[in-house]
C-alpha cells in the first residue's frame, strides 16, 4: 500500500516536478513551446546564418582582391551581394536578438514563459523556411535575386525566378517577426512579476518592447512594397513602372519607410544588452535609468521621420531634402544621452574587463565612429558626393557589425554561464575579442577612403588606384570570418561542460531577476511568480 503512495509522491511534490514534463528527442525540439528551448534554436539558426552570410561575403572580397574579373562574373557578383544583405539582415543579426528576447524577457520579468508559447514555436519555425527559399533561388534559372537588398525598382521587375523566391521569403520572414513582436509585447505587458513596474524593468526589456512595436509598424509596410512588386512582375500592374504610367521612386519610398526603422531595429537591443552588461562590471547603478528610456523611445519615433536620407540623390524637393537631413541629425541627440550614460556608468565605477565588458566597450568605440560617419551622410550635399560608395558600406557596417553584431557576441559571453552552468574559456574570449576588433577595423575602415576617392559599392571591378585599399580589406575579411570559428567553438566547449561550474550568479556586479534562478537555468523557470523588489 505504502509503495503506491511512494509512486504517486514525486510528481507532485517532490523537488524534480518538472523533470517530468521535460520533452526528450527530437520531439523536444520541433514541437517546442519552452521559451528556453525556441530561444536556443534561434540563436543556433541565427548563426548558421551567419556563416553562410558570412561567406557569401569572403566571396565578394575574394573577388575585390584584384582588380578586373577575377573569379565571378558580374551578374553572380551581384547575387552574392545582395544575398548576402537579405540573408545577413532578416537571417542572422533579427533571428539572433529574438533568441536572446525569447530566453531573457521571461526571466528578467520573472514570467514563465512567453506569452503565447505555440505562437513562438510557429513564429521560429517559418525561419529555416524562409532562408531555404532564399539560398535555394541561388539555383533556379538566371540565379539569384541581383538588384541589392533594397530590391529597387525597375531593376527587381527585370529579373528572373530567383527574385520571387526573395519575395516570398521576405514574406515569410517578415511574418515571423511579427508573431515574434505580439509575443514580446503581450509578455512584457502582461506577465511581469508583482511590483516590477516599466520604470523598474531591466533596460534590455524596454529596448525589446519599443523594438517590437517598431516591427509591428514597419513589417506590413515592407511587405506591401514587395507586393506591389510581385504584381508588377506577373499580374500587369504598373506601380513600379515609368513606361505604364508608374513610378520607381515610389517604391523607394515605402521600401524606406520600413528600411530606417529598420536598422533600429537592430540597434535597440543591442542598446538594451549594453546597458545591461556596462553596470554589471562597472559595478555601479546604470547612470540615468529614465533617460536611458526615454532616449530609446525618442530614437524609435524619430527613425520614422528620416527615410528619405537614403534617397538624396533622386531628386526630391529642397525643402524635403532640409527636412530629412535635420530629421537625421537630431537622431544623434537621444543617442549621444545613451553613450553619455554608459560613460558615466563607467566613470569611476569599479571596473574589471571580462570578455562581455570588452564588446561592450568595444561596442561603443566602434558604434560612435559609426555614428560620426552617419552624421557626415545625414549632410544633404555631402551625401550627394558619397552617396553609392564605399563610404556607406563602412559607415552602416560600423553601426551593424560593430553595433549589432558586437552587442550579441557580448550579450552571449555574458548569459552563457547562465544558459548552460559553465564558465566559458576567458582566455580564448579575450582572444576572440581582440582578433574581431582588429580585423573588423582592418576590413572597413579603408573603405572610408575607398568611397571618398570615388570607388562605386556592388561593382566587381575597378580603377587600378583602388587596390591597395581592397587588398587591405579582403585580409581582414578572412581574418574577422575564421575569428568567428573560434567563437563558436568557445561556445560549444562551455555548452559541453568544459569550464568551471559557475553559481546562480557568476558576476559580481550583476543584478536581475535572471540571476536568481540556479545556472544551468531549469526547464521551467518561475511557476510561481517572484515577488519584485524595488531595490533590485
Amino acid at each position: 500500500m505504502s509503495s503506491v503512495t511512494v509512486d504517486h509522491i514525486p510528481p507532485h511534490t517532490g523537488h524534480d516536478e518538472h523533470a517530468h514534463h521535460v520533452p526528450q528527442g527530437w520531439r523536444r525540439w520541433v514541437f517546442a513551446t519552452n521559451h528556453k528551448d525556441i530561444g536556443t534554436m534561434y540563436l543556433i539558426f541565427s548563426f548558421c546564418m551567419l556563416l553562410e552570410g558570412g561567406t557569401l561575403a569572403l566571396l565578394l572580397r575574394t573577388e575585390l582582391f584584384e582588380p578586373g574579373i577575377q573569379f565571378f562574373q558580374p551578374e553572380l557578383f551581384n547575387q552574392f551581394t545582395t544575398m548576402h544583405g537579405l540573408i545577413m539582415i532578416f537571417g542572422a543579426i533579427m533571428p539572433a536578438f529574438v533568441g536572446f528576447a525569447n530566453w531573457m524577457i521571461p526571466l528578467q520579468i520573472g514570467a514563465s514563459d512567453m506569452a503565447f508559447a505555440r505562437m513562438n514555436n510557429f513564429s521560429f519555425w517559418l525561419l529555416p523556411v524562409g532562408a531555404i527559399l532564399l539560398t535555394m533561388s541561388f539555383f533556379v534559372p538566371g540565379g539569384a535575386n541581383a538588384s541589392g537588398w533594397t530590391m529597387y525598382a525597375p531593376l527587381s521587375l527585370q529579373m528572373g525566378p530567383g527574385m520571387d523566391f526573395a519575395i516570398f521569403a521576405v514574406h515569410i520572414l517578415g511574418a515571423s517577426s511579427i508573431m515574434g513582436a505580439i509575443n514580446i509585447i503581450v509578455t512584457i505587458l502582461n506577465m511581469r512579476a508583482p511590483g516590477m513596474s516599466l520604470m523598474k524593468m531591466p533596460l534590455f526589456c524596454w529596448s525589446w518592447l519599443v523594438t517590437a512595436y517598431l516591427l509591428l509598424a514597419v513589417m506590413p509596410v515592407l511587405a506591401a512594397a514587395v507586393t506591389m512588386l510581385l504584381t508588377d512582375r506577373h499580374f500587369g500592374t504598373h506601380f513600379f513602372n515609368a513606361a505604364g504610367g508608374g513610378d520607381p521612386v515610389l517604391y523607394q519610398h515605402v521600401f524606406w519607410f520600413f528600411g530606417h526603422p529598420e536598422v533600429y531595429i537592430m540597434i535597440l537591443p543591442a542598446f538594451g544588452m549594453v546597458s545591461q552588461i556596462v553596470p554589471t562590471f562597472a559595478r555601479k547603478r546604470l547612470f540615468g535609468y529614465a533617460s536611458m528610456v526615454y532616449a530609446i523611445c525618442a530614437i524609435a519615433i524619430l527613425s520614422f521621420l528620416v527615410w528619405a536620407h537614403h534617397m538624396f540623390t533622386t531628386g526630391m524637393p529642397v525643402t524635403a531634402q532640409l527636412f530629412f537631413m535635420y530629421g537625421t541629425m537630431l537622431i544623434s541627440i537621444p543617442t549621444g544621452v545613451k553613450v553619455f550614460n554608459w560613460t558615466a556608468t563607467m566613470w569611476r565605477g569599479s571596473m574589471t574587463f571580462e570578455t562581455p565588458m570588452l564588446f561592450a566597450i568595444g561596442f561603443i568605440f566602434v558604434f560612435t565612429i559609426g555614428g560620426f560617419t552617419g552624421l557626415v551622410v545625414a549632410v544633404a550635399p555631402i551625401d550627394i558626393q558619397v552617396q553609392d560608395t564605399y563610404y556607406v558600406v563602412a559607415h552602416f557596417h560600423y553601426v551593424l557589425v560593430a553595433g549589432s553584431l558586437f552587442a550579441l557576441f557580448g550579450a552571449t559571453y555574458y548569459w552563457l554561464p547562465k544558459w548552460c552552468g559553465h564558465m566559458y574559456d576567458e582566455r580564448l574570449g579575450k582572444w576572440h575579442f581582440w582578433m574581431t576588433m582588429i580585423s573588423f577595423n582592418v576590413t572597413f575602415f579603408p573603405m572610408h577612403f575607398l568611397g571618398l576617392a570615388g570607388m562605386p559599392r556592388r561593382y566587381a571591378d575597378y580603377a587600378a588606384q583602388f587596390t591597395d585599399f581592397h587588398q587591405i580589406a579582403t585580409i581582414g575579411a578572412y581574418w574577422f570570418g575564421l575569428s568567428q570559428l573560434l567563437f563558436a567553438y568557445i561556445v560549444i566547449k562551455a555548452v559541453r561542460g568544459h569550464g568551471a561550474r559557475v553559481a546562480a550568479n557568476p558576476w559580481e556586479g550583476a543584478e536581475g531577476l535572471e540571476w536568481t534562478v540556479p545556472s544551468p537555468a531549469p526547464h521551467h523557470t518561475f511557476v510561481t511568480p517572484p515577488v519584485f523588489e524595488a531595490g533590485r
